[in-house]
């Protein structure tokens, strides 16, 4: 077994080589360009920097934190050599250069992230997920379709309290994956494939409807607040999205029953082996206690943010991190909290928004985004219009990219610069942004869109085609629902 591992190990490192190679000639070919006219050097070298990380992160060709580490040292010395756009006659010097390239981890919105992260380890460690999870589905019953509406319920619930899609599908893909073993059918049985890419599409779905369900809502959040010099509440996100959410949730299980029945309605013993799974765990623990104390006093937070109290969702997010790891009150130890963070997902997300703040401040985002507005005729468009432009533009675009915080990186900052170009009267700015960055969640055509589709995938349980099948008619359903809420329940709100 270990000879037939070490020997596959090389060939699996050469296939990621190609698009390495790839995303160097681009950056290269980028750089050779000759000077674009409005365009400063160090904003020209950018752009080189972008599309190198549009490859690696498309391509995959390494691991995302890997690839954020490579981007913040080639911004270090290709900015570090380039004249200071503010300053031509000086160089910016690599320690500029490099401060510019970390700069995205002083961002409030990285704080958020990472205490995020410490809740879902918690709720990971306690097993309160697992609990939660268990008990909606022993409240909803065993026929098929109760058993479907409740997978989808818990990733609802869990959307609140666990602020990270790949903790949610962590948590809920093997609970689902139990199920349906325990109920006698086969692993790649319809009902598994029906219940699994249910479960998972609603992850996504769910991303959408809660501002602290996904890291890639932060990312839009940060850049909102470091360009628009304004923020959105937890509370203004969920009422524009929630509903939205609940829409698309019930066209989900309407796609669903309909494209992947089920080999019977009932299941029988399905209730007695979601109860037993239940009883195993045993009463709730002291700690499972504390943290949903925790869990709900700072959901209470967070939806009364900027009525009942001035504190931002992160520093309260902070003090709650704080409190589980105190003694008497806390339910994890920090090396038992460490062990579990996808520390790359920090890196990540702060060499990201340092990626967006460069663009920025070299001009270079003003530039692409004086191509996009002229090359798809913005200026002559309403709101509705450019929201549905752009909208379309994500999906395609959303389509290459294996994760949606990366895809938020990269594009939110220039579709930000796209707006404040585009002059038609009237346009909220930050509220078509806020609604692009919902369809940057639409990740639902391919397993490998989302963190959670590839862990669900891994399991086993559905062919990709019916992923794929179901999951284009879902994206063409959410972009229609969200031209509907665009003419209607958004435009009252004010967002278009």
């Amino acid at each position: 077994m270990s000879a037939t591992t070490l020997a596959i190990k090389p060939i699996k490192a050469d296939t990621k080589l190609w698009p390495l190679l790839l995303g160097i000639v681009v950056l290269v070919a980028v750089l050779a360009l000759p000077e674009f006219p409005g365009l400063p050097v160090a904003g020209h070298r950018m752009l080189a920097v972008f599309a190198f990380a549009i490859v690696v992160w498309v391509t995959e060709a390494v691991d995302y934190a890997i690839s954020a580490i490579v981007i913040a040292a080639l911004m270090a010395f290709l900015l570090g050599t380039a004249p200071d756009p503010l300053k031509p006659a000086v160089m910016m010097g690599t320690a500029q250069g490099l401060t510019l390239a970390v700069s995205g981890f002083g961002n409030t919105a990285l704080t958020l992230v990472a205490a995020a992260l410490f809740l879902a380890a918690a709720m990971t460690i306690t097993g309160l997920d697992r609990r939660i999870a268990l008990l909606i589905l022993s409240l909803v019953g065993a026929r098929v379709s109760r058993v479907v509406i409740g997978g989808i319920l818990v990733t609802v619930v869990l959307s609140f309290l666990v602020p990270s899609a790949t903790a949610r599908a962590a948590a809920v893909v093997p609970i689902m994956m139990g199920i349906v073993l325990a109920f006698g059918l086969e692993r790649n049985s319809r009902f598994a494939s029906l219940l699994l890419i249910t479960t998972v599409q609603a992850i996504g779905v769910w991303n959408v409807g809660v501002k602290t369900a996904a890291a890639q809502n932060l990312i839009a959040i940060g850049f909102i607040q470091r360009m628009l010099g304004q923020d959105i509440s937890w509370l203004d996100w969920l009422i524009a999205a929630a509903p939205f959410s609940i829409a698309l949730s019930a066209i989900l299980y309407g796609i669903m029953m309909l494209m992947l029945p089920a080999e019977a309605t009932a299941l029988p013993g399905g209730q007695a082996a979601i109860d037993r799974s239940l009883a195993a765990l045993g009463p709730m623990s002291g700690k499972e206690k504390r943290l949903l104390a925790v869990s709900l006093i700072l959901l209470c937070f967070w939806s009364t943010e900027q009525i009942l109290h001035p504190f931002d969702s992160a520093t309260t997010t902070t003090a709650a991190v704080a409190l589980l790891f105190m003694p008497g009150i806390g339910v994890m130890t920090w090396n038992e909290a460490q062990r579990r963070i996808p520390w790359g997902t920090v890196v990540l997300f702060g060499v990201g928004i340092s990626l967006g703040t460069a663009l920025l401040q070299t001009k270079a985002a003003a530039w692409l985004a004086d191509l996009i507005v002229s090359g798809f005729a913005l200026n002559q468009l309403g709101s509705l219009a450019i929201l549905a432009v752009l909208a379309a533009f994500l999906i395609v675009i959303h389509l290459g990219f294996a994760s949606a915080t990366a895809l938020a990186a990269a594009m939110i900052p220039i579709l930000i610069a796209v707006l404040q170009k585009v002059h038609t009267p009237g346009l909220s700015v930050i509220g078509i942004t806020m609604l692009l960055q919902f369809v940057i969640s639409f990740g639902f055509v391919l397993p490998v869109n989302s963190p959670q589709g590839t862990v669900a995938y891994g399991m086993g349980a559905f062919a990709a085609r019916d992923f794929v099948r179901t999951g284009l008619v879902l994206t063409v359903s959410a972009y229609l629902l969200a031209m509907l809420f665009g003419a209607t329940y958004w435009h009252w709100l004010g967002y278009v």
